[in-house]
């Protein structure tokens, strides 16, 4: 419970310090938008460090030299709310999240969120989800990296399992032609989920899977690509458990 105490208290004063920080930002961005999309992402990355080591978290990276230094979209298995913050924590260039519309009622966190270029997904309207995707695909050729986790919510089942990935995820690389990037992650869930409320220090394996282009994939790999990546991240974390 210390740790958790820890992380909650963190959380709240990072939240209500960093609201000049919100405004000083803003004002970067009139003058040098570029420096205030970098400035965001290392403000940000440096709290959720700070959240990792108050948890506890020792991480394996591997593959991570298989990110090429251009927009792509990220795909990743989902265990854990701390996926975002160990994926997040290592990004190189700025990177949009997908996150549940659900999240937008949290305000100051809501207002970094969007800073960084997260979007709101609303799952229960598909009009609503598209225009998401599609701001989604502006992001990417804009030079802004998108992060989804495509099973759509935490999987909360054994270890190893995974749900099935949605489709629609993946039209933001088919529409723009960039890279897609799988990331296993594996333990993730013994952080936090697999005993709340408590925090356990926990090793988790991250690996990053090399890039996958759309239009270098046979056309029936293409038509299917969703099941390709998730077959991809499957065997991935299946092999590195071992590693944990």
């Amino acid at each position: 419970m210390f740790r958790f105490i820890c992380i909650v208290l963190f959380l709240i004063a990072y939240l209500i310090l960093t609201i000049p920080v919100l405004i000083v930002e803003w004002i970067i961005g009139k003058f040098n938008p570029r420096a205030r999309d970098i400035s965001s992402l290392r403000i940000v990355q440096w709290g959720f460090k700070v959240i990792l080591k108050i948890a506890g978290v020792k991480t394996t990276v591997i593959g991570e030299e298989n990110i090429p230094d251009e927009p792509v979209l990220f795909i990743g298995n989902h265990r854990s709310y701390f996926d975002i913050l160990l994926t997040y924590s290592r990004c190189r260039r700025p990177t949009g999240y997908i996150a549940k519309k659900e999240m937008e009622r949290y305000l100051t966190l809501t207002a970094w969120m969007k800073r960084v270029y997260c979007l709101f997904l609303d799952r229960s309207n598909p009009k609503e989800g598209l225009k998401t995707i599609l701001q989604a695909i502006d992001y990417i050729k804009n030079g802004i990296s998108i992060c989804i986790f495509p099973e759509g919510t935490r999987n909360s089942g054994e270890e190893l399992s995974m749900l099935p990935f949605k489709d629609g995820a993946f039209k933001i690389s088919t529409k723009t032609g960039c890279a897609i990037i799988p990331i296993s992650l594996n333990n993730t869930a013994e952080i936090f989920e697999n005993h709340m409320p408590k925090v356990r220090k926990t090793h988790v394996v991250i690996e990053y899977g090399k890039p996958i282009y759309p239009d270098q994939l046979d056309k029936d790999t293409k038509r299917h690509i969703g099941d390709h990546v998730e077959n991809i991240i499957r065997e991935t974390i299946h092999k590195n458990a071992e590693l944990v």
